[in-house]
Protein backbone atom coordinates (compact mmCIF):
# COMPACT_ATOMS: atom_id res chain seq x y z
CA UNK A 1 0.00 0.00 0.00
CA UNK A 2 1.10 3.04 -0.99
CA UNK A 3 1.88 5.49 1.52
CA UNK A 4 -0.67 8.59 1.80
CA UNK A 5 1.84 11.19 2.41
CA UNK A 6 2.87 9.89 -0.81
CA UNK A 7 -0.50 10.83 -2.52
CA UNK A 8 -0.73 13.75 -4.47
CA UNK A 9 -4.12 15.56 -3.70
CA UNK A 10 -3.19 19.03 -4.71
CA UNK A 11 -5.99 20.00 -7.44
CA UNK A 12 -3.45 22.52 -9.26
CA UNK A 13 -1.53 19.23 -9.81
CA UNK A 14 -3.64 17.08 -10.95
CA UNK A 15 -5.35 15.93 -14.37
CA UNK A 16 -9.55 16.06 -14.77
CA UNK A 17 -10.05 12.69 -14.28
CA UNK A 18 -7.66 12.74 -11.00
CA UNK A 19 -9.71 15.61 -9.61
CA UNK A 20 -12.75 13.64 -10.80
CA UNK A 21 -12.15 10.47 -8.86
CA UNK A 22 -11.29 12.47 -5.97
CA UNK A 23 -14.25 14.35 -5.83
CA UNK A 24 -16.57 11.69 -6.44
CA UNK A 25 -14.90 9.64 -3.30
CA UNK A 26 -14.83 12.81 -1.46
CA UNK A 27 -16.36 15.98 -2.25
CA UNK A 28 -14.56 18.10 -0.14
CA UNK A 29 -11.80 20.84 -0.63
CA UNK A 30 -9.67 22.54 1.46
CA UNK A 31 -8.40 26.05 1.12
CA UNK A 32 -5.29 27.07 2.83
CA UNK A 33 -4.70 30.42 3.55
CA UNK A 34 -2.10 32.29 4.97
CA UNK A 35 0.35 36.01 4.83
CA UNK A 36 3.78 37.03 4.35
CA UNK A 37 4.80 37.59 7.79
CA UNK A 38 7.85 37.80 9.84
CA UNK A 39 8.36 34.82 12.18
CA UNK A 40 11.69 35.28 13.79
CA UNK A 41 15.19 35.12 12.38
CA UNK A 42 14.99 31.46 11.95
CA UNK A 43 11.80 30.97 10.45
CA UNK A 44 10.41 31.65 6.36
CA UNK A 45 8.27 34.27 5.85
CA UNK A 46 5.68 32.25 4.84
CA UNK A 47 5.92 30.04 7.59
CA UNK A 48 1.78 30.72 8.29
CA UNK A 49 0.43 29.34 5.00
CA UNK A 50 3.05 26.60 4.50
CA UNK A 51 1.65 25.70 7.86
CA UNK A 52 -1.84 25.50 6.84
CA UNK A 53 -1.25 24.41 3.11
CA UNK A 54 0.95 21.43 4.85
CA UNK A 55 -2.28 20.81 7.29
CA UNK A 56 -4.96 20.78 3.84
CA UNK A 57 -2.64 18.57 2.07
CA UNK A 58 -2.49 16.24 5.15
CA UNK A 59 -6.21 16.31 5.49
CA UNK A 60 -6.63 15.33 2.13
CA UNK A 61 -4.50 12.78 2.51
CA UNK A 62 -5.41 10.95 5.60
CA UNK A 63 -9.54 12.02 4.64
CA UNK A 64 -10.19 12.04 1.00
CA UNK A 65 -10.60 15.25 -0.72
CA UNK A 66 -7.95 18.27 -2.57
CA UNK A 67 -6.39 20.80 -1.25
CA UNK A 68 -6.37 24.05 -3.19
CA UNK A 69 -3.85 26.37 -4.02
CA UNK A 70 -2.86 28.51 -0.72
CA UNK A 71 -3.85 31.93 -0.64
CA UNK A 72 -1.32 34.58 0.27
CA UNK A 73 -2.20 37.58 -0.45
CA UNK A 74 -5.44 39.98 -0.09
CA UNK A 75 -5.43 40.07 4.28
CA UNK A 76 -5.26 43.33 6.06
CA UNK A 77 -1.46 44.49 6.11
CA UNK A 78 -2.55 47.15 8.79
CA UNK A 79 -4.10 44.79 11.31
CA UNK A 80 -2.54 42.17 13.31
CA UNK A 81 0.88 41.79 11.46
CA UNK A 82 3.64 41.93 13.13
CA UNK A 83 5.49 44.20 10.74
CA UNK A 84 2.68 47.04 11.30
CA UNK A 85 1.57 45.90 15.34
CA UNK A 86 4.07 44.64 17.14
CA UNK A 87 6.08 46.32 19.79
CA UNK A 88 9.28 45.65 18.26
CA UNK A 89 8.38 46.40 14.94
CA UNK A 90 11.57 48.69 14.55
CA UNK A 91 13.32 45.74 14.87
CA UNK A 92 11.88 44.05 12.72
CA UNK A 93 12.03 46.51 10.15
CA UNK A 94 15.90 46.84 10.77
CA UNK A 95 16.21 43.11 10.16
CA UNK A 96 14.45 43.51 7.21
CA UNK A 97 16.72 46.47 5.63
CA UNK A 98 13.23 48.55 5.51
CA UNK A 99 11.41 51.55 7.26
CA UNK A 100 8.87 51.09 9.88
CA UNK A 101 7.06 53.36 8.16
CA UNK A 102 6.49 51.08 5.10
CA UNK A 103 4.00 49.34 7.30
CA UNK A 104 1.91 52.18 8.09
CA UNK A 105 -1.56 52.35 6.97
CA UNK A 106 -1.17 55.55 5.22
CA UNK A 107 1.31 53.41 2.72
CA UNK A 108 -1.66 50.85 1.38
CA UNK A 109 -4.18 52.04 -1.21
CA UNK A 110 -7.25 50.85 1.44
CA UNK A 111 -7.94 51.85 4.83
CA UNK A 112 -8.00 48.80 7.48
CA UNK A 113 -11.74 48.30 7.34
CA UNK A 114 -11.57 48.44 3.54
CA UNK A 115 -9.12 45.97 3.65
CA UNK A 116 -11.11 43.09 5.82
CA UNK A 117 -13.96 43.88 3.70
CA UNK A 118 -12.03 43.21 0.57
CA UNK A 119 -10.57 40.16 2.44
CA UNK A 120 -14.03 39.49 3.17
CA UNK A 121 -15.43 39.55 -0.45
CA UNK A 122 -12.04 37.58 -1.67
CA UNK A 123 -12.85 34.08 0.82
CA UNK A 124 -16.91 34.54 -0.16
CA UNK A 125 -15.27 34.62 -3.81
CA UNK A 126 -12.71 31.74 -3.40
CA UNK A 127 -15.65 29.38 -1.45
CA UNK A 128 -18.25 29.90 -4.74
CA UNK A 129 -15.48 29.20 -6.76
CA UNK A 130 -15.09 25.84 -4.69
CA UNK A 131 -18.82 25.16 -5.04
CA UNK A 132 -18.71 25.23 -9.18
CA UNK A 133 -16.60 22.81 -9.11
CA UNK A 134 -18.74 20.59 -7.31
CA UNK A 135 -17.61 20.26 -3.85
CA UNK A 136 -20.24 19.52 -0.82
CA UNK A 137 -17.68 21.19 1.65
CA UNK A 138 -15.20 23.59 1.30
CA UNK A 139 -13.01 24.15 4.31
CA UNK A 140 -10.90 27.37 4.73
CA UNK A 141 -7.64 26.49 7.13
CA UNK A 142 -6.28 29.44 8.52
CA UNK A 143 -2.11 29.63 8.85
CA UNK A 144 -2.05 32.59 10.00
CA UNK A 145 -4.18 32.98 13.31
CA UNK A 146 -6.31 36.75 12.82
CA UNK A 147 -7.60 34.62 9.49
CA UNK A 148 -9.84 32.45 11.29
CA UNK A 149 -11.79 35.18 12.49
CA UNK A 150 -12.22 36.39 8.91
CA UNK A 151 -12.83 32.61 7.95
CA UNK A 152 -15.34 32.20 9.90
CA UNK A 153 -17.28 35.22 9.18
CA UNK A 154 -16.75 33.95 5.45
CA UNK A 155 -18.01 30.55 5.92
CA UNK A 156 -21.11 32.15 7.98
CA UNK A 157 -21.89 34.61 5.42
CA UNK A 158 -21.55 31.74 2.38
CA UNK A 159 -23.93 29.43 4.37
CA UNK A 160 -26.45 32.41 4.78
CA UNK A 161 -26.89 32.12 0.78
CA UNK A 162 -29.95 30.87 -1.36
CA UNK A 163 -31.00 29.44 2.11
CA UNK A 164 -33.32 26.43 1.47
CA UNK A 165 -30.92 25.21 -1.98
CA UNK A 166 -30.21 21.63 -0.96
CA UNK A 167 -27.28 21.65 -3.12
CA UNK A 168 -25.33 23.71 -1.92
CA UNK A 169 -22.23 23.82 -0.61
CA UNK A 170 -20.88 23.73 3.13
CA UNK A 171 -18.44 25.84 4.33
CA UNK A 172 -16.38 25.28 7.78
CA UNK A 173 -12.85 27.40 8.75
CA UNK A 174 -10.59 26.30 11.11
CA UNK A 175 -7.24 26.41 12.88
CA UNK A 176 -5.09 23.98 13.91
CA UNK A 177 -4.15 24.96 17.80
CA UNK A 178 -8.17 25.60 18.08
CA UNK A 179 -8.32 21.71 17.46
CA UNK A 180 -6.50 20.83 19.88
CA UNK A 181 -5.55 23.09 22.86
CA UNK A 182 -7.69 19.88 25.08
CA UNK A 183 -4.90 18.14 24.38
CA UNK A 184 -1.84 20.40 24.04
CA UNK A 185 -2.59 23.14 26.30
CA UNK A 186 0.65 25.19 24.96
CA UNK A 187 -1.04 25.01 21.26
CA UNK A 188 -0.52 28.22 19.54
CA UNK A 189 2.31 30.54 19.46
CA UNK A 190 3.87 33.36 17.05
CA UNK A 191 7.63 31.69 15.75
CA UNK A 192 7.88 29.98 19.22
CA UNK A 193 8.53 26.33 19.53
CA UNK A 194 4.79 25.20 18.55
CA UNK A 195 4.82 26.86 15.06
CA UNK A 196 8.53 26.21 14.44
CA UNK A 197 8.56 22.72 14.70
CA UNK A 198 5.48 22.73 12.20
CA UNK A 199 7.60 24.37 9.71
CA UNK A 200 10.51 21.77 10.58
CA UNK A 201 7.85 19.02 10.30
CA UNK A 202 6.67 20.41 6.81
CA UNK A 203 9.52 22.13 5.64
CA UNK A 204 12.88 21.20 7.40
CA UNK A 205 15.14 22.67 5.10
CA UNK A 206 13.74 26.31 5.58
CA UNK A 207 14.35 26.91 9.19
CA UNK A 208 17.70 27.42 11.07
CA UNK A 209 17.58 27.12 14.68
CA UNK A 210 21.47 28.19 14.62
CA UNK A 211 20.39 31.67 14.01
CA UNK A 212 18.53 32.17 17.05
CA UNK A 213 20.61 33.78 19.75
CA UNK A 214 21.44 32.01 22.87
CA UNK A 215 18.83 31.67 26.12
CA UNK A 216 17.99 34.36 27.76
CA UNK A 217 18.89 37.29 25.19
CA UNK A 218 15.59 38.89 23.75
CA UNK A 219 13.99 37.18 20.53
CA UNK A 220 12.59 39.80 17.75
CA UNK A 221 9.06 39.12 17.04
CA UNK A 222 9.01 35.59 18.50
CA UNK A 223 5.82 35.13 21.28
CA UNK A 224 5.79 31.43 22.59
CA UNK A 225 5.27 29.42 26.11
CA UNK A 226 7.51 26.61 24.21
CA UNK A 227 11.08 28.15 23.62
CA UNK A 228 11.96 28.12 19.93
CA UNK A 229 15.39 26.54 20.09
CA UNK A 230 13.50 23.11 21.69
CA UNK A 231 11.87 22.83 18.54
CA UNK A 232 11.36 19.41 16.66
CA UNK A 233 10.15 18.03 13.46
CA UNK A 234 8.71 15.09 15.43
CA UNK A 235 6.98 17.42 17.97
CA UNK A 236 5.60 19.43 14.60
CA UNK A 237 4.46 16.02 13.23
CA UNK A 238 2.61 15.25 16.10
CA UNK A 239 0.60 17.98 16.87
CA UNK A 240 -0.19 19.04 13.00
CA UNK A 241 -1.29 14.89 13.17
CA UNK A 242 -3.45 15.77 16.20
CA UNK A 243 -5.04 18.88 14.31
CA UNK A 244 -5.67 16.91 11.09
CA UNK A 245 -7.91 14.08 13.01
CA UNK A 246 -9.68 15.84 14.42
CA UNK A 247 -10.22 17.97 11.50
CA UNK A 248 -11.20 15.04 9.28
CA UNK A 249 -13.36 14.14 12.05
CA UNK A 250 -15.44 17.27 11.94
CA UNK A 251 -15.62 17.42 8.42
CA UNK A 252 -16.67 13.80 8.11
CA UNK A 253 -19.40 14.63 9.98
CA UNK A 254 -20.60 17.35 8.06
CA UNK A 255 -20.65 15.82 4.59
CA UNK A 256 -22.90 13.35 6.56
CA UNK A 257 -24.53 15.01 8.31
CA UNK A 258 -25.13 18.51 6.48
CA UNK A 259 -28.72 19.72 7.86
CA UNK A 260 -27.62 19.68 10.69
CA UNK A 261 -24.87 22.55 10.05
CA UNK A 262 -27.02 24.48 7.58
CA UNK A 263 -29.46 26.00 9.92
CA UNK A 264 -29.44 29.35 11.25
CA UNK A 265 -26.33 29.86 13.66
CA UNK A 266 -25.37 26.58 13.48
CA UNK A 267 -22.77 25.56 10.27
CA UNK A 268 -19.61 26.52 12.90
CA UNK A 269 -20.47 24.19 15.60
CA UNK A 270 -17.94 21.93 16.49
CA UNK A 271 -17.44 18.56 18.34
CA UNK A 272 -21.09 17.07 17.47
CA UNK A 273 -19.24 13.54 16.02
CA UNK A 274 -18.23 13.30 19.65
CA UNK A 275 -21.36 12.63 21.41
CA UNK A 276 -22.39 10.99 17.82
CA UNK A 277 -25.36 13.76 17.55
Amino acid sequence: MPDNREVEVRYHMLRPEQIVARRKECPVAYIPIGTLEWHGVHNPLGADTLQAEGIAIRCAQEGGGLAFPPLYYGESRSEALMEANAGDRHLIAEKMGLSPENFNPEKLPFTPTEQVLNYNKLLLHILAEAETLGFKVGVLVAGHYPLIDHARAAALLFNQRRYGNKERMLAWAFVDYALVDDKFPIAGDHAGGWETSHVMALHPQTVDLSLLPPRGEPLIGVGFRIDPRDSTAEFGNETIEAAVDVAIKEVRHRLENPGRYFSHGRSLQERKWEDGS
